[in-house]
C-alpha cells in the first residue's frame, strides 16, 4: 500500500512520461508535491523502486520507467486522457451563422481508409470558436471503441488539424503502410513508433518509422447524445 505522497508522485511521473516521453526533473517533482527539499523526493523514489512501481534506467541521468500503477488508479491516470474541447448536445442542435467557418467531414476513421482516399465530403460542421481560424481542419466520424478511455466514443465526430508531425502523447490520424488509417496516441522512441489505444482491451501496435505517416492531430470533437 502506497502512502498518499508516494501515489501522487508515481501518478505525476507517469503523466509526465506519457505526455512528453521524458522523466520529470527532481525540481518538477518537488514542486508537484509542494515539498521544500529534493531529499524527500529521493526517499519517495527509493520507496517506489523498492515496491516495484518504478525502475531507474541504467546509464541515463534522471531516467525512470513506470512498471505498474496502483489498483486504485483511474483510467485517466493510466491513459493520460485527451481533454478535447467537446461540443455537447449534438450537431443537429447547432445554429447556422453566416460568419461561421465550417469544417468538411470526410467520412469515417476506420481501418483500410486513408484520409486521401476519402473523396466525398459527407457533411460540414462548424469550427469551434476556440480553434485558430487559419488552420487546415477536417472531420472524421469515429468507429469502434479503441479510444473510449480517452473520452472518444463511437459516433463522435473528431476534428483533426492537418499536419505531418506530432509530439509524443498526441492523438493522431496515423496512416500505416500507405493504406490503413488509425486514430491512436503516438509515441516515438528511437526508430520505433508506438500507436496506443485508450482501451485496455487493445494492444499497443509497434511499427518502424518508415511505415507510419501522421496525417493530422486531434484538436476537438463533437458528441451526439
Amino acid at each position: 500500500m502506497l502512502t498518499k505522497k508516494q501515489k501522487n508522485l508515481l501518478l505525476f511521473i507517469n503523466k509526465k512520461l506519457r505526455s512528453s516521453g521524458v522523466s520529470p526533473s527532481y525540481e518538477e517533482m518537488k514542486q508537484s508535491l509542494n515539498l521544500k527539499s529534493k531529499s524527500g523526493i529521493h526517499r519517495l523514489i527509493s520507496a517506489l523502486e523498492e515496491r516495484g512501481f518504478i525502475k531507474r534506467l541504467a546509464h541515463k541521468a534522471r531516467a525512470l520507467e513506470v512498471v505498474k500503477l496502483p489498483e486504485t488508479a483511474s483510467a485517466n491516470d493510466i491513459y493520460n486522457s485527451f481533454s478535447p474541447s467537446v461540443i455537447k448536445g449534438g450537431l443537429d442542435e447547432e445554429v447556422n451563422n453566416s460568419d461561421e467557418i465550417e469544417v468538411p467531414v470526410l467520412g469515417k476513421i476506420a481501418a483500410g481508409t486513408p484520409v486521401e482516399a476519402i473523396q466525398n465530403e459527407v457533411s460540414r460542421i462548424p469550427l469551434p470558436n476556440n480553434l485558430e481560424k487559419n488552420g487546415d481542419y477536417f472531420g472524421l466520424k469515429v468507429q469502434g471503441d479503441s479510444m473510449i478511455e480517452a473520452g472518444i466514443h463511437e459516433g463522435d465526430t473528431v476534428i483533426i488539424k492537418r499536419t505531418d508531425t506530432a509530439d509524443n502523447g498526441k492523438i493522431v490520424v496515423a496512416l500505416i503502410d500507405e493504406h490503413e488509417a488509425m486514430l491512436k496516441r503516438i509515441r516515438k522512441k528511437g526508430k520505433v513508433v508506438a500507436l496506443e489505444s485508450a482501451n485496455r482491451n487493445y494492444e499497443t501496435k509497434i511499427f518502424g518509422p518508415d511505415r507510419v505517416k501522421v496525417q493530422g492531430v486531434l484538436v476537438s470533437l463533437y458528441r451526439n447524445f
